[in-house]
This record gives structure tokens, sequence and C-alpha cells, in this order.
């Protein structure tokens, strides 16, 4: 059955095609589409099948492209995005943010939560804050799960439209993505996301979107990325200053980089603990030492 749909996709006899189990090459990921349970609102999941690169992080950033682009071709000319509080969210938002200072256009969501940001909470899942969602594959394929079939207790997908279409670059075959759990109302949802994707014109929306994003720096931000080696601090055995009391904060830091960080500040001689605030990781030093610590931490790329 794939062997034929592959031919009849290659042939033009069909515009796109919906169903499980397909081997996309590494770079191509699908942009999901739910249905958010408290509010009833669409959002689109980037991404939840497939796999964008081998690197995590680099494949977030790769997926809020793909979602872009699958919100502007169903209608949404100027779609906000959100980035999920999973490991690298923070180093996501840092590439994107340069992106966008770049020239890249990008619309970032406000989380329904009192401090704000663009790093998405459960609750803002829950209530489709952003049009899309950012998040790597397997975390965006189980959030699929569960808003689709949170009223029939997981066994049954009920509501939204899939796991949906694969995108990537140079990629020009438009199947979407179903699961063995996705009922008729979702296998309906997927076909409707097809049709508008193909009337549209997905393909020519995905080549603007990577034309722009390269005119605004992708490829150098992400080799960036790559070669950037951890501060030398992370290698060295950094003494620990005298202890004092810490009761300033600093968030926005990666759950990865945490006690890197806190040994570039004892570096430079300032005492510092690290902890896990309400929101996510958080450095603690002292107030008196707070300008300059954010400053240091800034300056050595571990926050925006």
């Amino acid at each position: 059955g794939h062997k034929k749909m592959e031919e009849m996709l290659a042939n033009g006899e069909v515009d796109g095609a919906v169903t499980m189990h397909f081997p996309f090459p590494i770079g191509v990921s699908t942009v999901g589409r739910v249905v958010t349970s408290a509010k009833g609102k669409e959002m689109f999941v980037a991404n939840t099948t497939g796999t964008s690169s081998a690197d995590r992080i680099e494949g977030m950033i790769k997926n809020t492209i793909y979602g872009i682009i699958a919100a502007k071709t169903c209608g949404i000319a100027n779609p906000t995005v959100g980035i999920l509080n999973v490991d690298g969210a923070r180093q996501t938002e840092k590439a994107l943010k340069e992106l966008q200072e770049n020239g890249y256009d990008i619309t970032f969501a406000e989380s329904a939560r009192a401090d704000g940001g663009c790093v998405m909470r459960g609750n803002d899942v829950l209530q489709g804050t952003p049009d899309i969602m950012v998040t790597d594959s397997l975390t965006g394929n189980i959030m699929v799960k569960m808003l689709s079939s949170a009223a029939t207790g997981g066994s049954f997908e009920a509501t939204g439209y899939g796991y949906g279409p694969g995108i990537g670059e140079g990629y020009e075959q438009l199947v979407m993505i179903v699961s063995r759990a996705s009922g008729a109302p979702v296998i309906a949802g997927a076909i409707r996301y097809a049709a508008q994707l193909v009337r549209n014109k997905v393909f020519e929306v995905a080549k603007a979107e990577f034309a722009a994003a390269k005119k605004a720096g992708l490829k150098e931000i992400l080799d960036a990325r790559k070669a950037a080696a951890k501060p030398a601090a992370a290698e060295e055995d950094v003494k620990e200053p005298p202890k004092e009391i810490v009761t300033a904060q600093i968030a926005g830091i990666e759950v990865m980089d945490l006690e890197d960080a806190v040994k570039a500040l004892w570096k430079i001689n300032i005492y510092a603990e690290s902890g896990m605030g309400c929101t996510g990781p958080i450095i603690r030093v002292s107030d008196a030492n707070l300008e300059k610590a954010h400053e240091e931490l800034k300056k050595a790329g571990y926050i925006n």
C-alpha cells in the first residue's frame, strides 16, 4: 500500500496522502494540529514525528520554521510561537531571537503565567496560548496523543487533525501522519488539514520561509551553536568562594548548563548556588552581586 501511495504521490495522481508509519528522512518531521481542551483553541505542535536534526536544539529551531510554514499555509498570517519548557528551550529561544533580530519574521507568544515570556508551561498547553508550540518530536508526539484522546482515557483519539505533514527543506511530498489510535474524527481532520495545505500551496510557502530564514543567517546560527565550546570554567577545577546569603534569583538558564554557569560565577569570585524554582532552573546569588552575575552569565552565553 505504501509503495503504491508513494508512486501516486511521485507521479502527481494524488496531491497528498494520510497514512501511518511513514519513513521520513532525517531533516523532515511532522507538524501536528490539535484542539486544546481548556478553550477549544486550535494549536500547531512543532513537531510530532520524524527527526528534524540529530541535534536536539537544532531540531527545535528547525521545528519552529516548520510550524510557521504549516500555520501560515493554514491561513494564520502572523502566527505566534511559544517554546515548551523542556531541555533545550532556552538555547532554542536564544537562537530564534537572534534570527528575529537578523530580520526573520517571527512573533513570540506570551505565557499565560504572570511571569510571561515565550517559554510555555503546562497551562499554556491546555489553553493553547501560542498558535505554534515548539518542542522536540518525542514530547510533541505525547502532547498530540494526550490532547486528542483526553476525553476517552487515551484509548481513542477523538479530536484534532493528527500528527500532520512531513515538512523539510527541499521535501515536496505531502504525507500526513495518523496513528492506530486515531478515530474517524481525527482521520477526517487529517484529510481536511491536507486539503488546506494543498489548496494554499504549502511547498511554495515552505520555499519562501526557508529562503527568509537563510537570509537571516539560519545556517550561521546553527553552525555557531555547534562550534561553540562550553566555557572554560566548566572544564577547570574552580574553587568555591566563601559562602554568603543568597536571596536573589537568576532564571532562564538551561538545566544542562546550570552547574557550569555556577562555576563561571565562582571563577570571578561570586558565590552562587544552583536551584530549581517553580518556573525552572535558577541560580541564586546575593542581592549585591545580582547585577554583576547577570551580566557575566549573559556575556558567557548562559542567558539571553
